[in-house]
């Protein structure tokens, strides 16, 4: 391996039990590795996601031979090359979608899964695209295949994938509209794109949808809530249109009417990028830095980062998660920007 001088441990994030924020604790753990075609990363900063949450909770294990350490997207310096590692070279500033081990100082990431940090962007805002700019690309652009002149509807526009849904919509050109959980959160959406953000809390999203819509409906729909939404869902949904889910918030079942998937020949779709392969993976880095990261560079496209933690301090950005207070995205500071 290629590397500068290393420690023989690291600070990291350990989940000590199944349960609420306190189970997260920071100590000493053995430094991590790169196998071929990977890089080791000084961690300057960790995007905090839901699946962190779930992790945390014993819902979503890591997959198999991957580390316990929570965190699937970080920002920071190469400091070390596995073999056949040609990519990438030591100090190179980048930021990485990880399966797991990215609440620490140093972390492992698959070299095509790699992505320079945008020029202009601080580290703490490069933490905090990998994850929700890989799951919106692949299932807005790739797997519901969106075209220009077409709708998107985003349910959680406020969220770290609400935020970045929406300009990625507006950059390319889409109509885009959102669901929120309060007037500000809803004016939030509405100032980075959305034609019209509906406050779930107060208003019926079918009725408003109809109406903006002059009852054609939407093209796609991003969903993470599922439960009882989805009935509702596919009553504003265009013909052809497709409904792509990426959590499911408000429960994993749901009632559909199949009469209206055959008739009006809906799409009920989703995906989890985690288990992905590498090359599944890469193939979705390559599409962003050719398309979106220009974005990022010239400001169209802008990090929306709510809140920072020190590492210490990881259960308080876990509860402002589930506090569900935020606009955008919280992140872990390992190292002072």
């Amino acid at each position: 391996m290629n590397s500068v001088a290393l420690p023989r441990s690291m600070r990291a994030v350990a989940i000590t039990a199944h349960g609420g924020p306190e189970v997260l604790v920071v100590g000493a753990h053995a430094m991590p590795t790169p196998g071929a075609g990977e890089v080791l990363i000084r961690v300057a900063a960790a995007g905090v996601n839901r699946p962190d949450i779930l992790q945390r909770k014993g819902l979503y294990p890591p997959p198999a031979g991957v580390t316990e350490i929570p965190g699937l997207e970080i920002a920071g310096t190469v400091v070390g090359l596995g073999p056949e590692t040609r990519s990438w070279h030591i100090g190179d500033r980048v930021c990485a979608l990880v399966p797991g081990g990215g609440y620490a100082e140093f972390c492992i990431a698959p070299g095509e899964q790699c992505l320079p940090v945008p020029r202009g962007l601080s580290m703490t805002e490069a933490a905090s695209l990998p994850e929700t700019f890989f799951t919106v690309w692949s299932n807005v652009f790739d797997r519901a295949a969106i075209r220009s002149g077409e709708s998107l509807f985003v349910q959680g526009g406020a969220s770290g994938i609400g935020v970045c849904a929406i300009q990625l919509a507006r950059a390319f050109g889409l109509r885009v509209f959102a669901t929120a959980g309060s007037a500000e959160k809803c004016l939030a959406c509405e100032r980075l794109g959305a034609e019209r953000a509906i406050n779930y809390r107060t208003e019926d999203f079918v009725t408003v949808m109809r109406a903006l819509t002059e009852g054609r409906g939407v093209d796609v729909i991003l969903d993470m809530v599922g439960g009882d939404y989805v009935g509702r869902e596919l009553q504003i949904l265009a013909d052809d249109g497709r409904l792509v889910f990426i959590s499911y918030l408000g429960g994993r079942e749901a009632t559909v009417d199949i009469d209206q998937v055959l008739r009006r020949r809906l799409v009920l779709t989703g995906s989890a990028l985690r288990s992905r392969p590498v090359e599944f993976k890469a193939a979705i880095a390559r599409s962003l830095r050719a398309q979106v990261w220009p974005l990022l560079e010239n400001g169209r496209v802008r990090p929306v980062v709510h809140a920072t933690f020190s590492l210490e301090k990881v259960a308080d950005a876990h509860a402002m998660i589930e506090s569900g207070t935020h606009i955008g995205k919280i992140v872990l500071q390992v190292i002072a920007d």
